[in-house]
Formats: C-alpha cells, structure tokens, sequence
C-alpha cells in the first residue's frame, strides 16, 4: 500500500481520538510483522486479543495501533480508538481499493473459490500485472487485509469473499466495490446456519450489491438457485454473463487431463486442461468469461489454461514413492468437505486410469440436520461410481460405508491418528489413485495427506 496519514485515517474510521502525525506505510493484525511505519490492527478473537499485544508493539517502535478501547498502560496519542475495530479495518480497506485505479474482481461461491481465484490470477497475469487475495483471506479480517495490501502498481486485483451467514457477504462488497462480481456455485455449505438451501443463495447473490451501476455479474448458469442470482443482479442493474452448459462445452479425456471444446462471446475455442473432471472445465470457463468481462484476447487466454495446476489440497496431483519401489498417485483434495465437490470429486477418481481406485474421506462438516442424508448420499455415489477401496474416516462416515455394495472394500477409522502408516504399510499397492478429502479442521485429513507426501517424495 502508498503511506496514509494517521490523521487521515482517523478521519477515515470517524475516530475523535488525537493522534500523533505520523506516515503509515502498512497495516497488520500480527504484533510480530509490527514496526515502525506500521498500523497494528488490535483484533480480538475466539483464543486472543490483540490489545494484549498493544503495549508490547508501541514499546517496540509501532507508532499507532487500532483499538476498541482506550488502554491506560499506553500513550493516548498512540492509541486509534474505534466502537468496531473490524468495522474500522474494513473502512481503511474500502478507501485504499477506492484510490486502485485498475479493475477489482470480487470473487464468492460455496466451494472451489481459491482454486478459481489462483486460476483467473494465473492467466490474467500472462497479459498483466495482477494482485489477488492471499490463500483463503476472505471474511472480515481478511478481506480488509486483502484491500490494505493492494498494489497500484496492478492492473487487476482480485479479492475472494466468504461468508457464513446472512449480510456477511453485504458487509464485504461494500469494502471491496467490485467492478465484476462472480458467484462460481451455491451449495449447501453452512446450512445450519440458515433457514433453508434458498437462503445461502441470497446469501451469495449479496455481492451484487456492491457493484456500480452498469458493472459486470459473471454467474454460473448451471448451479442451485441460478435463476435467483440472475434476478439479483438484475436488480442491481449489472451486466450479467454466464458461464456454464450455454458455452456448448465439449469435453474429450486425454491422457494428461482434457481437451475442451467451448464458445466463448461468440468465439469457438479449443484448449487443454491438466485436468479433468466437471469443476475444471466450469473453472476454466470462468477464467474465459472473465477475459471477455475485460475484453481481453479469449483466444491467447484459453492456451495459458493448460498450464494451470491447483494448490495443495485442492485437488493437486502427485506421483510418490511405495517402500518396495512402486509408485502410486495421491490426489491431495484435503482442504475442505462439501458434500457436491465430495461427489465431483469421487467422480473424477472413478474417471483415473491405472490401479485401484481408493477413496480416503473424512466427515463432511456444517450440514446440521441434513448430516446424515449427505453422507448417505456420498455412499451411494462411492457405490456408483464403482470405487474400489473406500476408508472412511470419523463416525459420520458409517452411515457412506454402509451404502457399499460387497465388492468394495472398506475401512472404518474413528479418526486421522495412524492412518497414513495403514495406507503406506497394509492397503497401497503399486499404481494405485488415492483420493483424499474432508473437513479440513473437522476430519485432518491433511495431516494424512501431508505425511504421504513428506514419506512418498523422500
């Protein structure tokens, strides 16, 4: 970010308190990455605060933390004081990315939204400078810390939304503004929170708001509740584009991911994936139907795809070492458990040529009443899809092994603690395809994950 002035930002966040004039340079909620032309943002937490932090950081050079109340220990002219420290910190963001010249996409969807974030910043970047949300940073402390930390030197920036619940997403578009504002899916994800599915996708269709008259919806046409997105941003008078089935995609599997067939604005496209699978190609539609938003080359954008791969956990590939001298493939989809993208991903591990197909999945979080249904129906996808070996991983995945028929092998651990030296010692064989995915901080599943991969490239 370029240096604001602490008195400016006093005025930003309408604080009264009388600061001491000093040139800020950049923003942090980590009391460690504090120094002396920074701003320590004193957020409190479920397990910390950070006003503990607030004395420590001034003794240590940091000239101006951001607190909810005034603290006697520390000089008053030190001291930013604000009713909402989160309020405050997502209005300091709103005003840096309202002085970024370039264009913001705003980025929200149930499951798969980094993946699609790191895409469309792969191939924007092959035409220009890009900035883009840091790994997952996307609810109300890290979108503001996405907004602080813009440069202007880009020409796109690209900022992910979560939400939770109703009026988060409201909140965050109101920060962010987007110029094109994208919803990649609307799943039943957080649905206890929620009276029913239809609401989480009023939830999403939020970031709608945020736009300016005239600016760009890009929705996909094939998800839950697609004609309520369009209405949406219908109402908020937005240019709508959607990406989906109406692209005519045609997909052909080749022996290093797919070949796909689309029609993007009119044009007839030819491009390769490395992977298949339907959340692919409805990424890399996407990724096309942003370049056409920003009347970008479709053309030149569709052959940079090829060359994408997605992030750790997210259903990056690898070929790792058996003890014995085979090799087998681990498909590393651990960061998260949705139940649709459970279902897309069994689907493409039934798609994997080689040995065995083994399906290692943990429980599916957040689902509240409809728990159990999901997880049946996560069985009886595994059933038809013909997965060899299924191990399920936390008592909510009885209810999927029990939807096996006798010719798939199954296992049952109550949770992570061991498992990688089973796979490794008693089920991998040689040129087996490992599917591992669940609730991230629910099953850990990627701690499996993480020793197969530490033990397999050794």
């Amino acid at each position: 970010m370029e240096s604001i002035n602490s008195k400016k930002i006093a005025e930003i966040v309408h604080s009264p308190s009388a600061v001491v004039d000093v040139e800020i340079r950049n923003i942090v909620t980590d009391s460690r990455k504090a120094h002396k032309t920074s701003m320590f943002v004193a957020i409190k937490g479920e397990k910390f605060d950070g006003h503990d932090f607030v004395k420590e950081v001034i003794q240590h050079g940091c000239p101006l933390a951001l607190v909810s109340r005034l603290l006697p220990d520390v000089p008053a002219m030190r001291q930013l004081v604000v009713p909402d420290v989160l309020d405050a910190y997502g209005k300091i963001g709103r005003y840096i990315r309202q002085n970024f010249k370039g264009k913001v996409i705003g980025l929200t969807g149930s499951a798969g939204k980094t993946t699609t974030k790191e895409e469309i910043k792969f191939v924007l970047s092959r035409f220009t400078d890009v900035y883009a949300t840091e790994g997952n940073h996307n609810n109300f402390i890290g979108v503001p810390e996405s907004l602080c930390n813009m440069s202007y030197h880009a020409d796109y920036a690209i900022i992910e939304m979560g939400m939770s619940a109703k009026g988060e997403i409201s909140r965050l578009t109101s920060y962010v503004k987007p110029d094109i504002a994208i919803v990649t899916n609307v799943y039943p994800m957080h649905i206890e929170f929620f009276e029913n599915f239809k609401g989480i996708a009023e939830a999403k269709a939020e970031i709608f708001e945020g736009l300016a008259k005239g600016g760009t919806a890009i929705i996909n046409g094939d998800t839950n509740y697609a004609d309520l997105l369009v209405r949406r941003a219908d109402e908020h008078q937005a240019n709508v584009l959607l990406f989906g089935s109406c692209n005519c995609p045609e997909v052909t599997e080749t022996e290093d991911g797919c070949q796909v067939k689309a029609v993007i604005g009119g044009k007839k496209l030819c491009f390769e994936l490395s992977e298949s699978g339907e959340h692919h190609v409805a990424n890399a539609l996407c990724v096309l139907t942003v370049g056409e938003a920003l009347g970008l080359d479709v053309e030149k954008a569709a052959t940079f795809l090829k060359d994408f791969r997605p992030l750790p956990g997210r259903g990056q590939k690898r070929i790792l070492k058996l003890a014995d001298g085979g090799h087998y493939t681990l498909i590393d989809d651990s960061y998260s458990g949705q139940p649709e993208a459970m279902k897309l991903a069994i689907q493409n591990l039934a798609k994997q040529k080689g040995g065995r197909r083994i399906a290692v999945l943990g429980k599916m979080a957040e689902l509240g009443d409809s728990s159990k249904a999901q997880h049946i129906e996560v069985g009886q996808c595994l059933k038809s899809a013909g997965i060899d070996v299924v191990v399920g991983v936390c008592p909510e995945m009885k209810d999927t092994l029990a939807q096996l028929d006798a010719s798939q092998k199954t296992y049952y651990f109550e949770n992570q603690v061991g498992l990688d030296e089973f796979l490794l010692n008693n089920l991998l064989q040689n040129n087996d395809i490992v599917l591992i995915k669940g609730a991230r901080y629910s099953s850990k599943l990627y701690q499996v994950a993480e020793s197969l991969i530490k033990k397999g490239e050794a």
